[in-house]
């Protein structure tokens, strides 16, 4: 089974002029953002993307035919579909198998380029006190490391995390994308993930009441959401989030992971504001120096789209 694969990415050469007898009304407006032409399986999708500048490397044929193409930005606006397609499709990606499909928000249900942090996860359990490095954790069970993974999403990295052997809580407000993340667990056929429908910051708040500890922490949160506890905004809400989640790990955590999709931080804002969250953990002093970058997908000419960014941090 095929997986994903970056095909092109940029900006036509005038945004409307598709040339090669294109149908204008199959590549929606493209004027003032670049797009992106990407295999998922055997569909190939074009989206727009903010990011996707400079010119384009595959000619307006290549262009002019995808399966489906969103019309508008990401998170308002719609499918256009040149052919029946399936609600959602299975597809083979870094070891496990995932089904995507033509979501409303513009999305696909995975974001490919999130694999890597998987690999840097799994192998920061892999190297926790009583696991031998190399070996799937979890072989002991009293040494099974408790992962918490918020706006959890489809469930990408839960089910990477507990495939290598992880128990992990997803936590995600939206109830389709808990159902859709259990969908993926039963594809790969884990079953460690307690599945937790709540606001993320209700969920930390109840867990810090109760005493509940976990070895490792994830955060990939939205830009604005709405939820059961109000409004979500990343600005206003990140920081009082991160620091009372990260009072819920054990001391010597094996990783804090931080990842967020939006113009509006860089790398380095991330970077201070882990420091910051982890000033308050000084047991979570055995922890490395914080690694901060651009996340990015390699196009299939080697160029890259960078598309969020993080703040990682993990036990040597």
């Amino acid at each position: 089974m095929r997986g994903h694969r970056l095909l092109d990415f940029g900006v036509g050469r005038h945004d409307t002029d598709l040339g090669s007898g294109a149908d204008s009304a199959q590549i929606p407006g493209q004027i003032g953002g670049g797009q992106r032409l990407e295999c998922w399986g055997d569909v190939v999708l074009a989206r727009p993307d903010a990011r996707a500048t400079g010119p384009r490397a595959l000619d307006a044929d290549a262009w002019s035919r995808p399966d489906a193409s969103f019309e508008g930005r990401i998170g308002g606006g719609r499918w256009r579909s040149s052919r029946p397609l399936p609600d959602r499709w299975p597809i083979d990606h870094a070891g496990h198998r995932f089904l995507v499909g033509c979501a409303p928000s513009g999305h696909t249900g995975l974001f490919p380029e999130q694999a890597a942090h998987w690999s840097w996860m799994v192998n920061a359990l892999t190297l926790s006190p009583g696991v031998t490095p190399g070996v799937t954790p979890g072989v002991t069970p009293d040494v099974t490391p408790d992962v918490l993974n918020l706006f959890a999403y489809t469930g990408g990295a839960s089910v990477a995390l507990a495939a290598a052997g992880a128990h992990v809580t997803h936590v995600d407000a939206s109830r389709p994308a808990i159902g859709w993340a259990r969908e993926n667990a039963a594809l790969n056929g884990v079953s460690t993930i307690r599945w937790i429908h709540e606001d993320a910051r209700r969920f930390v708040d109840r867990e810090r009441r109760r005493g509940r500890q976990y070895d490792a922490l994830l955060l990939d949160p939205p830009t604005f959401g709405r939820g059961p506890a109000g409004e979500w905004q990343l600005d206003r809400d990140l920081a009082g989030l991160l620091e009372a989640a990260i009072a819920l790990l054990r001391p010597d955590p094996a990783f804090v992971l931080l990842n967020v999709y939006t113009g509006d931080l860089d790398a380095g804002d991330l970077d201070r504001l882990l420091a910051w969250a982890l000033d308050a953990r000084p047991d979570a002093g055995g922890l490395r120096p914080i690694e901060a970058d651009t996340l990015s997908l390699t196009c299939a000419d080697g160029r890259h789209l960078p598309t969020g960014v993080y703040a990682r941090t993990r036990r040597p």
